[in-house]
């Protein structure tokens, strides 16, 4: 959040976010966005293991834009992160978990409120991406993978969260997901976007279910982002085609999903909001 806006009541002092996916990027920059506004961050992760170097490519050393730089960033824990917020003055925990397995989603929230208590706010931004992806080259072990985190893990999560949360008898909770603005028809990217698109149509339903609850549910759909992996001419012809004449960056959304957690977004729920600079009308 800029200066303004964290004098701004956001209504999220004390409140409890639990983002998944925040090693870096979108996430890394939401779960600071939270902390600058009072909330205390839980940050869940999962490293990813370094994949397609090249021979003798050093991935810890990259510094340049680019898909080196982006499985570099993948790699790292939360430290960075949680240190970041606490120096700040902020309160943030972490735990490193594949979501992948079902069994590791009641231990998060079980972290999660061991650290902090009940958590009020969820941010489902942990996601599978392998690159490039076609129909005519499906391979059944990689369309599960893509659709167990980002569509089943997310659904579960949400699941646990509503249990939780109607257990206590709450009446004020917030889901943000986060999807891409291409999840109806993405190009070289097919099993990500598909696995997103089933996501979107599963928070709608789970606005409807946990909305009596006093929960929001939506969708936050980014455009290009700069968390690694653009090259700067892949940056330059993104932002070519962007009428705000940008790339975007982590921040950009960040700012958005905790303005959707905020009591400014109250009347907000079940959508999909896009995020890209007016690159999806």
């Amino acid at each position: 959040m800029n200066g303004a806006e964290q004098h701004m009541d956001m209504g999220l002092r004390a409140k409890v976010a639990l983002i998944t996916g925040s090693n870096h990027g979108i996430g890394a920059a939401t779960a600071k966005g939270f902390a600058s506004v009072g909330a205390k961050v839980f940050l869940s992760y999962l490293r990813q293991p370094p994949q397609g170097c090249g021979a003798g490519e050093d991935e810890s050393a990259g510094t340049t834009p680019g898909p080196a730089l982006a499985r570099a960033l993948r790699a790292r824990s939360a430290d960075e992160v949680v240190v970041g917020i606490k120096s700040a003055g902020g309160e943030a925990e972490s735990w490193e978990a594949d979501l992948a397995e079902p069994e590791n989603i009641p231990l998060l929230f079980d972290r999660a409120e061991s650290a902090f208590g009940q958590v009020d706010v969820l941010v489902n931004n942990a996601a599978h991406c392998e690159y490039p992806s076609r129909v005519m080259d499906a391979c059944q072990a990689s369309i599960d993978r893509h659709f167990v985190v980002n569509t089943r893990a997310v659904a579960l999560m949400m699941r646990e969260y509503g249990r939780r949360h109607i257990s206590r008898g709450g009446r004020w909770g917030r889901i943000i997901n986060v999807s891409t603005d291409a999840a109806d028809a993405f190009g070289d990217n097919v099993w990500y976007g598909a696995s997103k698109y089933a996501m979107e149509s599963i928070s709608r339903v789970a606005a409807k279910e946990l909305g009596p609850h006093g929960v929001t549910v939506n969708v936050v759909a980014p455009g290009p982002v700069q968390t690694g992996g653009y090259t700067p001419e892949s940056v330059e012809r993104e932002a070519a085609a962007c009428p705000l004449g940008r790339i975007g960056y982590p921040q950009d959304i960040a700012d958005v999903i905790v303005l959707l957690a905020s009591e400014r977004a109250r009347w907000i729920s079940g959508q999909l909001i896009h995020v890209g600079g007016g690159c999806r009308m």
